[in-house]
């Protein structure tokens, strides 16, 4: 019996994002979509969103993630 695998890939690169849109979950992609920023504040703001972002995965199969909003895209 094969074991069902839950595969995210968190990524600011388009591409991923991209093919997703073509493909069936898994893997789900989490597109982090905003610019550089300081390490520090880079974990502070996945540390606030990543509950939302927990949420919002597995009935969605692309999460676009914002400094001010989160989109969700379903499957």
């Amino acid at each position: 019996m094969q074991e069902s695998t839950n595969l995210v890939i968190i990524t600011k690169d388009t591409d991923f994002s991209n093919r997703i849109m073509l493909s069936s979950p898994p893997p789900w992609v989490v597109h982090l979509r905003f610019g550089n920023m300081k390490r520090r504040r880079f974990h502070e703001l996945l540390k606030k969103l990543w509950p939302r972002i927990e949420q919002l995965l597995p009935e969605h199969k692309l999460v676009n993630v914002f400094q001010e909003k989160i989109e969700a895209i379903r499957g």
